[in-house]
């Protein structure tokens, strides 16, 4: 793995999506860099208290657009990440076209941004671009099991078409770009209505009510911790990578086993319901990180109860 010599000194970084859960928090890394920041939301699902603790500082710049619509940005970029989307079941349902419009719209307009500055381009996508996988766990050169029309489509295709859209300009437009796949990725400024797994069962074990699991719970996922998933992220946009790179742990459990260490964790007393389980939602994910570990030389240190002991106290805050 090489690096850009460019990329060893302060970069000027444009975040779509800082304001949110991920973004939010690679701002803060990139900070910690000595880089400087450009965080560029709608808040449509992102908060600017997200990022109030960056207030007055002069190295950052806060930008309140819609980057599904034609945008800019004053002075020199050196990188591009887009960050910006909805990422949660409850939002698929609720906004779906503003779902798609930002992994269309939002990753050309972004896109174009990168080429109009000279500026490198790391893109967000998700597990969600396998689909029910067929093949566990899943590499990256496997091509997903995706229904083009159920109710996670908006995201899953929204994703497939954000990948496609930057591999094109990366072979026909020269723009040095990067892909990462997060597969479940938790920890504080997780929203309380996101409506995923971790923040569902958190504060139902907190507020003392049942823990809803869809389906028989069998249906495992990876969750990782995002000081982690963050880690890989910095190293890949430091690389000279460009073919996607999957990012998660191989600490697979199964939805119900992951209700019983909430429950562990908080000390609650909540019972665990069934609910009937929801379309299209993937039996197994685990991710095939082979390619973090061998190019990036990236490991996971964060175990599930001390992340999910950090991620209890931020929701116990905001209570």
């Amino acid at each position: 793995m090489s690096k850009d010599s460019r990329l060893e000194r302060n970069m000027r970084v444009v975040v779509t999506g800082g304001a949110g859960f991920l973004g939010s928090h690679l701002s803060d890394l990139l900070l910690s860099k000595g880089h400087e920041v450009v965080i560029v939301d709608n808040v449509i699902t992102g908060a600017w208290k997200n990022v109030a603790h960056l207030d007055g500082r002069k190295d950052v710049v806060k930008i309140e657009q819609d980057v599904s619509l034609p945008f800019d940005v004053d002075g020199p970029v050196d990188f591009v990440a887009h960050f910006a989307s909805p990422a949660s079941p409850v939002d698929f349902q609720k906004i779906p076209f503003d779902v798609l419009r930002v992994g269309s719209h939002g990753t050309e307009n972004s896109l174009n941004l990168a080429e109009r500055k000279g500026a490198k381009f790391i893109v967000a996508s998700t597990s969600e671009v396998y689909g029910d996988p067929e093949v566990h766990p899943q590499p990256e050169s496997y091509w997903g099991n995706v229904n083009p029309n159920g109710i996670r489509a908006v995201y899953d295709e929204g994703k497939r078409f954000a990948e496609a859209m930057t591999m094109a300009y990366h072979r026909f437009k020269g723009i040095d770009t990067k892909i990462i796949r997060f597969f479940n990725t938790y920890g504080p400024r997780m929203r309380l209505d996101d409506g995923r797994v971790v923040p569902n069962f958190v504060n139902q074990a907190l507020r003392g009510e049942p823990l809803t699991v869809y389906g028989d719970g069998s249906q495992t996922r990876s969750f990782g911790y995002y000081g982690d998933i963050l880690d890989c992220v910095y190293r890949l946009m430091m690389s000279d990578l460009n073919d996607p790179v999957n990012i998660g742990t191989q600490e697979e459990r199964t939805i119900l086993e992951f209700a019983q260490a909430v429950l562990a964790a908080t000390g609650s007393s909540s019972e665990i319901v069934f609910m009937p389980a929801t379309a299209d939602d993937p039996k197994q994910r685990r991710p095939d990180t082979t390619r973090a570990r061998t190019l990036l030389g990236w490991e996971p240190t964060t175990s599930l109860d001390e992340g999910l002991k950090h991620t209890i106290e931020y929701f116990k805050n905001l209570a």
